[in-house]
């Protein structure tokens, strides 16, 4: 009987559950989400068998821990000797797997069970003795330095209280670093708060994306900035220097699959987060952004090469819009109707829409990001991003600012490419909207092929400017903003003034604008008092230069010439000076295409007779975004304001990007899609309305009512 007792009682084992079998991002995710779920049970998880592309085998790492050391006071001889033999642990049967499966990890339990007791504490288990990277190198000194292992100990406790190795460890680390073997990965410290798992094939060294030189720039998939697996990358080039800032790689098709599901993952559980809890957040991300506002302006300056003031009033565009996504809780309140029939209510709700996506173009690395995610977000979406190529750092720092404001993982994820991610983007079924902004041809291609897959769709597309000039207007103040206008951020903004309409002629005009153009000083934008920078790329200088020489060769007037400037010490650096053509008509090629386009520090000049010869001339070009006037007329401003067919309007101010409580507004065709960007079209974008009646009848009293 006794026999029989002993065996059962050594047979039941405190319950250890297995990790719950899913779906993860990367092999990575799938380890720390066993070896986290292993500590919250009492056992310890190691690789035991891995192909690092394909499957990994976890299993349980025991640390050599004893069950039943305590002797029962009466039992017999078999039970000793059954006790002896079970008494060192053998292997544990404990075993999952996981696989990888369309370019996602899925996770399986082989077998769940495990054949010991759970450990007390993790700090008993002897990967908790290992010594961090840190402690080895200073090991490797003090040995150097011809210390005993017994004072290396002593010194490292100092720094380290809770230090739980041994005299033997620091000599079997010392063995190691005598035969030249300085891994760090070999004695890394096992962190059972974030994860358990022994993680021999990991370094405690920066990512791996920032030891390339250039650095890579990374993806971001649920929430972690990881290195893409992709051969293929396109070079980040300092347009003042010619030097390779970083690569981008492009996403493959697995790694965007990934970023998806991350979205995908989290949406759930972020649409189900407080808007107080949202809008803290969002709290939290402009006081960062603010606090990086100068690491923000120099990236873009070094990227993109506008001058370093517009780096940072690029910035500050994009800060207004996450300061507005501080309030709009009370932008997404609905509508209520009370006893619309007997006893029933209805009312309308804002949801959000789940996985949205953002395409961005290189002119604002910073406040286009910004003016995308930062409004979906905190209206419950969780969002992918796609910074342009040629300018992606800023969108890379500004989502590891969100990471710090406690944007949780997956929340915001960032990819990387051209044409074909673009496509890629479009065709997901998962991703519930677009917004875009970029040149015209790309606009109407994102357009009919995401809405043709039924997303909702905005495209903000091509945008140049025209500016009326009266007889009548203020020579110092129009003047001061044409100048401003058509030659800041190197004429590449979508907001600049590309071409000017002179009503009554350009005669009074010219010298003072000439006079005021030639003063701009062409240099690199990381010079303090720089007016104007490199263009972004060599082959956008050839077009301008090409565009130019068409002008002259169409009969346009080269007024001032840009085209040959020389900036000391950047000799291969974009530079193209101001450059005014006048004499230009409508039918020329480079009015088309400099309309067309985002160009360079170009000013067309043109005249008209009179305001309605003007008003003809800015209407009748598609391309026009927005339109100003300058007079001291308010007939003549209230006409041209009725008159003008833009989307935005400017009377004695230039153009520009509207504050984010106000929509920015755009018509056909130069916007495409179903609402426009910021204000309340920005919130109505990224929501959707569900209406919901309702009718509470009393049970106990029998009564019933038609509705």
């Amino acid at each position: 009987m006794m026999d029989i007792e002993c065996s059962s009682e050594l047979n039941e084992q405190p319950q250890m559950l297995p990790p719950p079998p899913g779906t993860f991002i990367d092999r990575e995710e799938l380890i720390q989400h066993v070896g986290e779920f292993a500590v919250s049970q009492g056992y310890v998880v190691t690789i035991k068998q891995s192909k690092r592309d394909k499957e990994v085998v976890l299993g349980c790492d025991r640390g050599g821990v004893y069950r039943n050391r305590r002797k029962p006071i009466d039992e017999s001889a078999e039970c000793i000797r059954r006790r002896r033999t079970g008494s060192r642990l053998t292997n544990c049967p404990f075993e999952v797997v996981g696989k990888k499966d369309d370019g996602l990890w899925v996770l399986t339990v082989k077998n769940g069970t495990h054949n010991h007791e759970p450990l007390k504490d993790i700090a008993e288990h002897p990967s908790a003795r290992r010594f961090s990277e840190k402690e080895v190198l200073l090991i490797k000194e003090m040995t150097e330095a011809g210390l005993k292992p017994r004072q290396i100990l002593k010194r490292l406790r100092q720094s380290n209280p809770d230090l739980l190795s041994t005299p033997k460890h620091v000599y079997n680390v010392k063995a190691k670093l005598r035969q030249g073997n300085m891994s760090v990965r070999n004695y890394k410290s096992l962190k059972p708060q974030k994860s358990a798992v022994r993680n021999n094939y990991l370094s405690v060294m920066e990512p791996s994306w920032r030891q390339h030189n250039p650095p890579r720039v990374p993806n971001l998939i649920g929430g972690r900035f990881v290195d893409s697996q992709s051969f293929a990358s396109i070079d980040v080039i300092n347009p003042a220097t010619q030097e390779v800032v970083s690569q981008v790689p492009l996403t493959t098709n697995e790694e965007f699959r990934a970023a998806v599901f991350a979205a995908k993952r989290a949406f759930p559980s972020w649409r189900n987060t407080p808007s107080t809890i949202r809008q803290r957040i969002m709290f939290k991300f402009q006081e960062l952004i603010r606090r990086d506002i100068d690491k923000l302006a120099m990236n873009i300056t070094n990227e993109h090469g506008k001058a370093l003031k517009d780096a940072y009033d690029d910035v500050l565009c994009g800060l207004e819009v996450v300061e507005h996504a501080c309030g709009l809780a009370n932008l997404q309140i609905g509508e209520f109707v009370s006893n619309i029939s007997n006893g029933v209510d209805s009312y309308s709700i804002r949801e959000p829409l789940g996985v949205c996506a953002g395409i961005c173009p290189f002119d604002f690395p910073a406040m286009i990001p910004l003016w995308m995610f930062s409004t979906a977000v905190t209206c419950g979406n969780t969002f992918i991003l796609k910074p342009s190529e040629k300018d992606p750092g800023a969108a890379v720092m500004l989502a590891e600012l969100a990471a710090e404001a406690g944007l949780p993982n997956g929340v915001l994820n960032i990819v990387h490419g051209s044409n074909e991610i673009i496509s890629t983007i479009c065709d997901d079924d998962d991703i519930k909207a677009v917004s875009f902004v970029g040149p015209s041809t790309a606009g109407s291609y994102v357009y009919s092929r995401a809405s043709a897959k039924g997303k909702r769709v905005q495209c903000n597309i091509g945008a140049k400017n025209h500016a009326v000039v009266m007889p009548d207007a203020s020579m110092d103040t129009t003047l001061n903003a044409l100048v401003t206008a058509g030659f800041g951020g190197a004429g590449q903004k979508r907001m600049s003034l590309s071409t000017v309409v002179f009503v009554g002629g350009l005669t009074p005009w010219e010298d003072k604008l000439v006079e005021r153009a030639q003063a701009l000083r062409v240099q690199p934008g990381t010079e303090p008092d720089t007016d104007i920078g490199p263009v972004i790329s060599k082959q956008a200088k050839e077009l301008i230069c090409r565009l130019i020489q068409s002008s002259v060769g169409s009969g346009a007037k080269l007024v001032v010439d840009g085209r040959n400037i020389l900036v000391p010490g950047y000799e291969h650096g974009n530079f193209i000076g101001p450059t005014i053509l006048s004499s230009v008509k409508v039918s020329m090629e480079c009015y088309k295409l400099i309309q067309e386009e985002t160009c360079g520090p170009v000013l067309l000049c043109m005249e008209a007779d009179n305001i309605e010869e003007a008003i003809d001339i800015v209407n009748r070009n598609k391309y026009g975004n927005g339109a100003s006037i300058f007079t001291t007329s308010g007939v003549t401003a209230r006409k041209f304001q009725t008159e003008i067919e833009v989307g935005q309007v400017g009377i004695n101010i230039p153009i520009s990007a509207p504050f984010p409580f106000s929509c920015f507004t755009s018509l056909k065709p130069l916007f495409a899609g179903d609402f426009n960007f910021d204000g309340k079209a920005g919130i109505q974008f990224y929501t959707q309305i569900k209406t919901v009646s309702q009718q509470w009848k009393d049970v106990a009293a029998g009564t019933s009512s038609d509705v």
